[in-house]
């Protein structure tokens, strides 16, 4: 018999840089509700920077469900609101089609690259 009880999830991994004074956060493994409170945090921990301006790079993450879509759209209305930017990188297919099936990438600019998405 196995014991499953404490097994290693997949879970997300968050790396910070800056480049250019806009913050790339980037993302790797799954985004469900087991790690929205962690991603909203990230995205959310742009302080007093006054035109916050984030690329989230998502090309490391394998699965984003309905949790990931509403941390999105909240990072997104709060940047808005602080005359800033989010943008999203290097959504792998799967990931994108979700963001396609809600109509996210009509909201926020989608770009293949992180390079691209950093292009003014």
């Amino acid at each position: 018999m196995t014991d499953t009880h404490g097994a290693a999830r997949p879970g997300l991994s968050i790396d910070h840089t800056v480049v250019d004074d806009v913050r790339v956060v980037t993302l790797r493994g799954e985004i469900d509700h087991t790690v929205k409170n962690e991603l909203t945090d990230a995205l959310l921990s742009y302080a007093s920077v006054t035109r916050p301006r984030t690329v989230v790079d998502l090309s490391g993450v394998t699965f984003m469900d309905s949790s990931g879509i509403n941390v999105l759209i909240s990072a997104h209305q709060s940047m808005s609101d602080a005359q800033g930017c989010l943008r999203i990188a290097g959504a792998q297919a799967s990931v994108l089609r979700v963001l396609q099936l809600v109509g996210l990438d009509q909201v926020i600019g989608c770009h293949p690259t992180v390079e691209q998405a950093l292009a003014p």
